[in-house]
């Protein structure tokens, strides 16, 4: 069972994470083979002071 998990800076729309799951989803049934049944995908939605950037929070950075 492919299991893929994506790491991304909160902020993102539903929309957006609906269309990286699709995506991703079907990248992993081109790349193996398997059922799209059997695909996981798991999105880490990381709080902005948590997340680093050259030695600043993206935060901090107005990012």
């Amino acid at each position: 069972m492919p299991f893929a998990q994506i790491y991304m800076i909160e902020g993102r729309t539903v929309e957006q994470k609906r269309a990286v799951i699709q995506k991703v989803t079907a990248a992993l049934v081109e790349a193996t083979g398997a059922p799209k049944e059997n695909v996981r995908v798991w999105i880490h939605d990381v709080p902005k002071e948590n997340w680093g950037i050259a030695g600043e929070s993206a935060k901090d950075l107005g990012r």
